[in-house]
């Protein structure tokens, strides 16, 4: 195969693949998350209002943690973000390492990611 013919100027689109390869091979444009990613290392202290109406980020994508703004659409279309309503005036520690057993609330799994991080890191540095 003559490789000048993979090179095509930045901007422009490549050429189309042969009928043969394009039937059996697919190409996917854009990355999407399946699985949530971590939002932060800590959860968030928020204050809920009595009967209002929450989304709870459920992917970790939303620029408005730990609310969602909608990223999941595009970023991670199957996870969707939980709706709740609070009952009363309260402070609450909200998950933001989308990990929680108990969502939307911190259960405490954000250690587990802290230390997995923590073991990556080392394990890094003595390569």
């Amino acid at each position: 195969m003559n490789t000048a013919r993979l090179i095509y100027v930045a901007g422009t689109r490549p050429p189309p693949l042969p009928s043969s390869v394009s039937s059996s091979f697919s190409v996917q444009r854009s990355l999407q998350s399946t699985q949530p990613v971590p939002a932060a290392r800590l959860p968030y202290r928020v204050k809920l209002s009595a009967g209002k109406r929450y989304a709870w980020c459920a992917c970790g994508h939303s620029k408005r943690q730990p609310f969602c703004d909608g990223a999941h659409r595009s970023k991670a279309p199957n996870i969707s973000p939980l709706l709740f309503t609070s009952d009363k005036d309260k402070a609450v520690m909200l998950c933001a390492c989308k990990q929680t057993k108990s969502s939307p609330y911190c259960d405490g799994s954000h250690f587990k990611v802290i230390i997995r991080d923590a073991v990556k890191y080392v394990k890094r540095l003595f390569k």
